[in-house]
């Protein structure tokens, strides 16, 4: 064996673990939270929301980051806080109102917002239809549109 090879070689097998340990493990998710109450109020919403996450194998901790923010009831907060979830980079945003998710919409378009609870998604801008919502907004509606236009045509008939 030539010593070039040895020494190539040698250099190769030292630097392996080096390569190995520089390579980190995958990012966890985080996951912002948005609430338009205090944390009182939240808990057990907040709680739920973290049993329903290890339920699919997300344990806080582990692998997954939940960064929860309240608003304390102050409407006025709302923008800054979902600023500051934009800011801290979270992969995705959850929020429970329409005004909490007015805020977040505004401050993003690129973040996933998953929407808890909205009374009418479509009225409100947050998504171009139900069917297909596009943009960055998905999740949940208490009430539907078209079921709203219906029984207004019934009661004034």
């Amino acid at each position: 064996m030539n010593r070039r090879a040895f020494v190539t070689g040698l250099g190769v097998v030292l630097a392996a673990p080096l390569v190995a340990g520089a390579q980190q493990a995958p990012k966890a998710p985080r996951i912002g939270v948005l609430h338009p109450g205090a944390p009182a109020a939240a808990s057990q919403l907040v709680a739920a929301f973290k049993q329903g996450l290890r339920e699919h194998g997300y344990v806080e901790g582990q692998n997954i980051v939940v960064e929860p923010r309240f608003a304390e009831a102050r409407a006025e907060r709302l923008s800054d806080i979902a600023a500051e979830l934009v800011r801290l980079k979270v992969d995705v945003i959850v929020t429970a109102s329409d005004v909490g998710i007015a805020a977040v919409k505004q401050q993003t378009e690129t973040i996933p917002i998953v929407m808890a609870n909205s009374t009418d998604p479509v009225g409100t801008g947050f998504v171009a239809s139900l069917a297909r919502p596009g943009g960055n907004v998905t999740g949940l509606s208490n009430i539907s549109p078209a079921l709203s236009e219906g029984a207004r045509s019934r009661t004034s008939a």
